[in-house]
């Protein structure tokens, strides 16, 4: 690699423990390009074997996104292992496929709860460092389902979810931009991942390529490399942005 982005950087991701997810992929290239890695899971023993993979000097932690104080507890002990925390990827998400009628309660509050509530809540546990520091970069995961209004696999609740991360991603950056603390969101269309695994048939990924001009799904590679873009300093002037990624099936 001739050019490390992100040497000396200190990076946190969230619900990076999935082996083909989003989250590890991004963990894995922010590693190679310098970054020594927090993956936070709600499973303590896969965090810990997903930051292994990357190398000893990477950290894996067991971390409940929807509890407010277990998140602080966790940032407030890498930040005393690290002394500085950088770049906060908010990735842990949750989805169900479920049609309108069929969302009750304790669906809304899982979904709203793990993508919404804990978007806000790491994000909480690291503004006041990197505000102290007068630096940082904060990357929200949102979704295409956001933006069209679901239709491939997350119901409508997903789709307010990931809107909500949008309205907070802008509201956070602007609020945040005095302190030279950047807030971005990436809006992934599909990828082939292990929270999508199992709702594909083979007739279902023909219909969904034939709506993506690129014709082809999205890979967890994709989606980390715009990660790693919006966590250096080559994006330093972009804040308050929602990035596609979607191979042009949103091209308006």
């Amino acid at each position: 690699m001739s050019t490390a982005l992100l040497q000396g950087k200190f990076a946190v991701i969230t619900g990076a423990a999935s082996k083909r997810g989003l989250g590890k992929a991004t963990a894995k290239l922010f590693a190679e390009h310098g970054a020594t890695v927090a993956i936070l899971d709600l499973d303590e023993a896969s965090a810990q074997a997903a930051a292994a993979d990357l190398g000893s000097q990477h950290v894996g932690m067991a971390c409940n996104v929807t509890d407010r104080d277990a998140v602080q507890k966790v940032v407030d002990a890498l930040v005393a292992k690290w002394g500085q925390i950088d770049i906060l990827v908010n990735n842990a998400g949750i989805t169900q496929p479920l049609k309108i009628m069929e969302i009750g309660a304790k669906n809304y509050d899982a979904v709203l709860d793990v993508n919404l509530r804990g978007t806000l809540y790491c994000s909480q546990a690291v503004i006041p460092h990197m505000r102290e520091r007068m630096q940082g970069k904060i990357v929200n995961m949102s979704s295409v389902s956001a933006q069209r209004g679901g239709g491939i696999f997350g119901g409508p609740h997903y789709s307010a979810a990931k809107a909500g991360v949008l309205g907070l991603t802008k509201a956070m950056a602007r609020e945040l931009a005095p302190a030279n603390v950047r807030v971005n969101a990436i809006c992934p269309g599909f990828i082939a991942t292990d929270i999508t695994a199992g709702m594909l048939t083979p007739e279902k990924l023909e219909e969904i390529k034939l709506g993506i001009p690129m014709g082809r799904p999205g890979t967890a590679d994709d989606v980390a490399g715009c990660a790693l873009f919006l966590a250096s300093d080559l994006s330093a002037y972009v804040t308050g942005s929602e990035v596609d990624v979607n191979g042009g099936s949103l091209i308006h």
